[in-house]
């Protein structure tokens, strides 16, 4: 195969239809209380702009500092998280489509590496963020919590940085 060599920088997207107000799919994002329904397991707090908070993810026992830089309610929120290769850009956009329902897109991106890396980070992530929105769906307009981040790897099974 030939060497790909990426001409812009990588960015993991992925966005879903949830059948629930703007206002209540934003909130699952920026609260904990909502988002441990089906995503971490703990939060320290709220984003909101400029105040670090840690985010858990028990069964792993992985904890990391999240740095929101943007909340702008009901529209878009915008983190610094340490990504595979660094610090990384994510961020939400949230968009009413009709009476009731809201498309939210995610996207991450500021990864370094050469070829190789970028695409498996851009996988990985993909996947990640993947299961973060069908978790979020579930629970939003069913009430079904999920668990598939913590699912996606039980004990036994190399996790997502296994070569």
């Amino acid at each position: 195969m030939a060497n790909i060599q990426p001409t812009s920088l990588p960015a993991a997207r992925t966005g879903m239809l949830i059948r629930r107000p703007v206002e209540q799919v934003f909130e699952a994002i920026v609260n904990p209380d909502v988002t441990t329904k089906f995503w971490f397991s703990k939060g320290s707090g709220r984003l909101d702009a400029g105040t670090a908070v840690s985010w858990e993810w028990e069964p792993y026992d992985v904890s990391i500092d999240v740095t929101p830089k943007l909340v702008e309610p009901n529209r878009r929120v915008r983190i610094e998280w340490p990504g595979y290769s660094g610090p990384t850009t994510v961020e939400w956009t949230f968009g009413p489509i009709e009476e009731g329902f809201t498309f939210v897109q995610v996207q991450e991106s500021g990864w370094t590496g050469d070829a190789d890396q970028l695409l498996k980070y851009v996988a990985d992530s993909t996947e990640g963020f993947t299961l973060l929105m069908a978790g979020m769906k579930a629970w939003l307009e069913h009430g079904i919590q999920l668990d598939l981040t913590f699912d996606r790897f039980p004990k036994g099974i190399e996790g997502p940085q296994a070569e």
